[in-house]
């Protein structure tokens, strides 16, 4: 007969929007153990299983941190507490949890205020008393800020099931996959398993029970906002209700969203493991991606089965077209589906598909050492070129038009590059060779069709590299202490390493002379020596650029900017990945607008 030998959770931390699926080891009636499911609606020798959900409910109510989420709030900001755009971000589990936060936290203070002129003289006075006074008064005044049995009373349906002692169950679903909502924060939650007779639908012996730890809510960071850089001194917002957008202007986001075999927590420890597991970063990675609304997305690190079963099924109920490039796995073992690629999505009212080119430099490899390498040597020369790296290259047709209209009435095409370049540090040439095999591909295209171009990915190569130095600068100074890595001679002669693409990095728009005003604290955010962000990649061990968004600038002009992070809000979680950000990467994202043609 059918019979459960085990139920567990991935994860024992809930959190709000991210599925519970637990994992139920049964018997089956031939001895043999699986975990397969037995629904009522096939069952299994008459037996099926039953599962329910329930929230343990008691009279107190518990109020979770908005720093550390699985700690229970002892305290609130005053100044948050009154304004209710900020009272999910008020609380926090200890004088020294608010005061560590302080120089993250003082900055919604600024923007609430900014937001509301008439409140500047009380946000002056409240923060001039700097963060010790603020913490010590809440910390004496805790009796009246120990909010978590004194929060108002929540509504819940009135089909109470059953009671234990002095807690309530309530039932809240019936399926073996639960998605916690907002009314089950603070509370714990109970899972229920048991073999019921298909025909009686009676119990078959007792329920398989486990309990998870109190609900928590998903960590919301502020919205990132849009810049404006092209003199405008209007900023926008970044939300789900949309935003302005300049007719003829079209916006590209690029982002290295970390895959789940790549995130492990040897490297990631720093991260809570429930925020490092890949239920809730999925969730959180589409939340922000979707929420930034661009045109045009091109993400790096989407596993193949994540691209197939999540990606592209959920951006296109956002309107999304999905095109994808796995890897290619001639280094890479295990399953491919686990392989992870390039995916470009682009919204479907904006645009529409011309043309796909897939770029496998394990490929060109094979070709350059049929060309250029002597045969003895040809086995060592692929063991360091073939990496698995690939570029994904698409060709768009754009359904909106400049202003004024162009009077040609050609059709406006735009080719955007996706692309991961090899991650290893100590192969200079290689990078190097990847990129220029990609740019000379690019000026291929370039020069049959005339086309604006933008090359977006995760290249990891700082700025001022041989590999950056080519895409902005067209060629390399032979020079170059780079150049000097080259032990199978790939980079000979120097010359060659040259295009004809007037590549310009969107991000250097911030450091443009004349800009509008209010935007020191964005240029105090890059590096005004490469005029490239100061990070785009932050961990404990290492902080800096890797992801770009590059753009012909006879083409394309940059009209806006997705502000950067600051590294002292990213470190009150130590370093990314982390609760509000579930990347390794920050994204970047770039309002474009074409230009008429001036290239001959």
């Amino acid at each position: 007969m059918l019979s459960v030998i085990r139920v567990h959770l991935p994860s024992e931390i809930p959190i709000v929007g991210c599925e519970l699926t637990p994992y139920v080891l049964v018997r089956r009636p031939d001895k043999t153990a699986a975990t397969d499911d037995v629904p009522e609606s096939a069952p299994l020798e008459g037996y099926f299983l039953r599962y329910r959900w329930y929230r343990v409910q008691s009279d107190k109510k518990v109020t979770i941190c908005s720093v550390h989420p699985t700690e229970q709030a002892t305290l609130q900001c005053v100044f948050c507490s009154k304004r209710r755009s900020l009272v999910a971000k008020s609380y926090h589990c200890s004088p020294k949890c608010f005061t560590d936060a302080w120089q993250h936290h003082k900055t919604l203070h600024e923007r609430a205020a900014a937001e509301n002129g008439n409140e500047e003289d009380e946000l002056t006075r409240f923060n001039s008393t700097g963060s010790g006074v603020l913490s010590s008064t809440l910390s004496g005044s805790m009796s009246n800020l120990t909010l978590a049995n004194n929060g108002p009373t929540p509504f819940y349906p009135a089909s109470i099931t059953q009671k234990n002692g002095g807690e309530t169950l309530i039932e809240v679903g019936g399926c073996k996959t639960y998605t916690p909502t907002a009314d089950d924060i603070g509370y714990v939650l109970k899972f229920e398993c048991v073999v019921a007779n298909a025909e009686t639908k009676q119990f078959v012996g007792h329920p398989s029970t486990i309990l998870t730890s109190r609900v928590i809510p998903a960590p919301s960071p502020s919205p990132r906002r849009l810049i404006p850089v092209n003199g405008a001194d209007v900023m926008g917002h970044l939300d789900q209700d949309g935003r302005i957008q300049s007719a003829g202007s079209f916006t590209v986001l690029s982002y290295n969203i970390l895959s789940d075999t790549s995130a492990s927590s040897d490297l990631y420890s720093y991260c809570p493991p429930w925020a490092l597991s890949w239920p809730y970063r999925r969730q959180n990675l589409l939340r922000e991606i979707v929420g930034y609304r661009a045109d045009v997305v091109c993400l790096q690190e989407v596993q193949s089965d994540h691209f197939h079963e999540i990606f592209a099924p959920e951006l296109d109920k956002h309107g999304y077209q999905a095109l994808y490039k796995r890897k290619t796995n001639e280094v890479l073992s295990g399953s491919t589906s686990a392989i992870d690629g390039c995916a470009t999505f682009f919204r479907r009212d904006r645009f529409s598909h011309v043309k796909k080119y897939d770029v496998e430099f394990n490929k060109a490899a094979q070709s350059l050492t049929e060309a250029i390498i002597p045969h003895t040597q040809k086995r060592t020369a692929l063991n360091r070129l073939v990496k698995d790296n690939i570029a994904l290259i698409v060709v768009l047709e754009a359904k909106f038009g400049n202003q004024p209209t162009d009077p040609s009435g050609k059709r406006q095409l735009i080719c955007v590059a996706n692309t991961h370049v090899n991650v290893q540090q100590e192969l200079k040439d290689v990078k190097l060779w990847q990129v220029h095999t990609l740019l000379k591909g690019l000026e291929k295209i370039a020069a049959s069709a005339d086309i604006p171009m933008l090359v977006c990915g995760d290249f990891n190569t700082l700025p001022g590299s041989a590999p950056h130095t080519l895409l902005v600068m067209g060629k390399v100074d032979p020079l170059h202490p780079d150049l000097l890595v080259d032990p199978l001679g790939i980079l000979r002669p120097h010359t060659k390493l040259t295009h004809q693409l007037p590549l310009v990095s969107a991000y250097s728009s911030f450091v443009r002379p004349i800009m509008g005003l209010g935007l020191e604290q964005h240029r105090r955010r890059m590096d005004l020596n490469t005029n490239e962000p100061l990070f785009t990649n932050c961990t404990r061990e290492f902080i800096g650029t890797h992801d770009y968004i590059f753009y012909t600038a006879d083409t394309l002009m940059v009209e806006s900017l997705l502000e950067l992070l600051d590294e002292d809000g990213l470190r009150k979680d130590t370093a990314l990945p982390s609760p509000e950000w579930s990347s390794n990467h920050i994204a970047l994202l770039a309002e474009f607008r074409c230009m008429p043609r001036t290239r001959r």
